[in-house]
């Protein structure tokens, strides 16, 4: 296990600059996941970490060790891919053995190794197989088996579970959540899915245009997000913003927006009269016999859960319900707001209030 620094990083292809002096420190044993949308420059990072791409400036430690002039080889890291990676040619066992064979290891080694593997990820029953007999889940654990064999001090990951299904991608969150949890191996995860980076994390690393937007929690992200791109990045459904007013006056906290007062509560910052943004999450909406109004556009049930598409005027809003409703499309609702759960952000900056 390890420590890993990244110290004002930077990169540029020419005179294009991608990533824009990030630093932040990972503990030793701590899950760190990398999110944002395509572009963002996340998996530019964790392929720098892993000596695959050139550093431009700035430097990368691992256990207070300076790495970037080492050979990915030598800076005793593992990583799997989202495209597994695995040799056609090779069995299971073949696979998940090559990098101690290139390393010259002791064949008892090798083989107590990639069987100990194969039992923590249930894989004894395939190791005489070739890849093109696996699933995709199974092709999975085959290139995490060929990682966990390095006993590497860092285990880094690449948007791994892009090319499954639904319902496997939420197995194999799982497995590598208990790999994590089993192993206490330092790991780096890259992915776009944001419900990824709230299952999985002991922290999450947002990122967009090249710079963090915020580090923390995935609670301590989706209840206190920093900015507005955070508010809306992370949460799914998104959670609904529209832009307002404040109103500061007699002790009492709210936005003007769509036509109505929109509760605030606890809100320390902020002038009367500033132009904001106004974020409630789609689950922190209930309907209410009086309050606001707003047009049903679609009612979408999902077994436990219904999803409503709400319209005030030409803003719509979602709002997410535990149980079910008899709202109709073309119904009028009328919604209950607690102040204490609405986000307020700068109407400039997007930063929070």
């Amino acid at each position: 296990m390890a420590t890993v620094s990244f110290r004002k990083i930077e990169k540029a292809y020419g005179p294009v600059k991608v990533i824009h002096g990030i630093g932040f420190d990972i503990a030793d044993g701590e899950f760190v996941v990398l999110v944002g949308p395509s572009g963002c420059g996340k998996s530019t990072l964790l392929r720098m970490l892993a000596g695959l791409e050139e550093i431009t400036a700035g430097q990368i430690l691992i256990d207070d060790k300076v790495i970037n002039d080492l050979e990915s080889k030598d800076r005793d890291i593992a990583m799997v891919f989202q495209s597994y990676a695995l040799y056609p040619h090779m069995t299971v066992r073949d696979n998940m053995a090559f990098s101690l064979k290139l390393r010259k290891a002791d064949a008892k080694l090798i083989n107590e190794r990639v069987d100990n593997a194969a039992r923590i990820l249930n894989l004894g029953t395939l190791l005489d197989r070739f890849p093109k007999e696996l699933s995709g889940g199974q092709r999975q654990r085959v290139a995490m088996g060929r990682a966990i064999v390095r006993d590497p001090k860092v285990f880094l990951f690449d948007e791994p579970l892009s090319n499954l299904d639904a319902k496997l991608r939420v197995a194999m969150r799982a497995e590598i959540k208990a790999l994590h949890q089993r192993l206490k191996t330092t790991t780096v995860y890259v992915t776009h899915d944001q419900i990824e980076a709230m299952t999985m994390a002991d922290r999450i690393v947002v990122m967009h245009d090249g710079i963090i937007e915020q580090i923390g929690t995935p609670l301590e992200l989706y209840d206190h997000p920093g900015n507005l791109f955070v508010a809306q990045f992370i949460g799914s459904p998104a959670m609904n913003v529209f832009d307002g007013v404040l109103h500061k006056e007699g002790g009492q906290t709210a936005v003007s927006a769509l036509g109505a007062l929109w509760p605030v509560a606890g809100l320390a910052g902020g002038n009367h009269g500033q132009k904001v943004h106004y974020g409630i999450r789609p689950g922190d909406l209930t309907l209410a016999a009086a309050g606001i109004a707003a047009q049903v556009v679609v009612v979408e049930p999902t077994g436990a859960e219904t999803e409503l598409l709400l319209q005030i005027g030409t803003q719509q809003l979602t709002l997410v319900l535990h149980g079910r409703t008899a709202a109709q499309p073309g119904d009028t609702v009328h919604l209950a707001i607690d102040g204490a759960k609405a986000h307020v952000f700068d109407g400039q900056g997007g930063q929070r209030l």
